[in-house]
């Protein structure tokens, strides 16, 4: 790539607030964090500063993703060893401990992306929502019952958030095609 060569990933991921939902949808409460992205996308419309992102289990492979919004708030099923169901709030020193502790590939993977922005001089400043899960284990679709009880606190959460960044949003059935960075999203 020329050095001239815009970053397919400048225009459509450079924003002001990047909402993450990271996790494996086939694995019950693995896939939290991408089904609140998904009931967000349906449920309300962002002002153009802010933009939802299903990251998936991307992991490393989110580099180019994360490293170009200002704010990123992420969004996944967190093991700290409470009850299922429990809800926490995770920024600066807090991250990379409470990430490690959870296990999981993905979430490691994204924690050295997370790392990796400090080379490309473009660390988000970055909160982790998380929610404790009962069975990140079993192949299903469907959310236990604690954790999808936390999916409409959870949004709150996130909305708040917003609000404190002074993202404008509002109720209403988005135009949006895909929020997965994967796919064409002609918006």
């Amino acid at each position: 790539m020329n050095p001239t060569d815009k970053n397919p990933f400048d225009e459509r991921y450079a924003c002001e607030v990047m909402v993450l939902g990271i996790g494996c949808i086939l694995y019950s409460d693995e896939g939290f964090g991408v089904r609140v992205v998904e009931k967000m996308d349906k449920t309300y419309e962002f002002s153009d500063n802010a933009l939802l992102v299903d990251g998936g289990v991307l992991g490393i492979n989110l580099l180019g993703v994360i490293s170009k919004p200002d704010n990123l708030i992420v969004v996944d099923a967190i093991r700290n060893r409470g009850k299922p169901g429990d809800i926490y709030r995770l920024e600066g020193d807090a991250i990379p401990d409470r990430i490690r502790a959870k296990n999981s590939l993905h979430q490691v993977d994204f924690l050295e992306a997370l790392t990796l922005c400090q080379a490309l001089d473009k660390v988000p400043q970055t909160v982790i929502i998380g929610v404790e899960p009962q069975d990140i284990d079993t192949q299903s679709l469907e959310l236990t019952p604690p954790v999808q009880a936390q999916v409409d606190p959870v949004i709150e959460l996130v909305l708040a958030e917003l609000d404190r960044l002074g993202v404008s949003y509002k109720k209403g059935i988005s135009d949006n095609v895909s929020c997965n960075p994967i796919q064409n999203n002609p918006h």
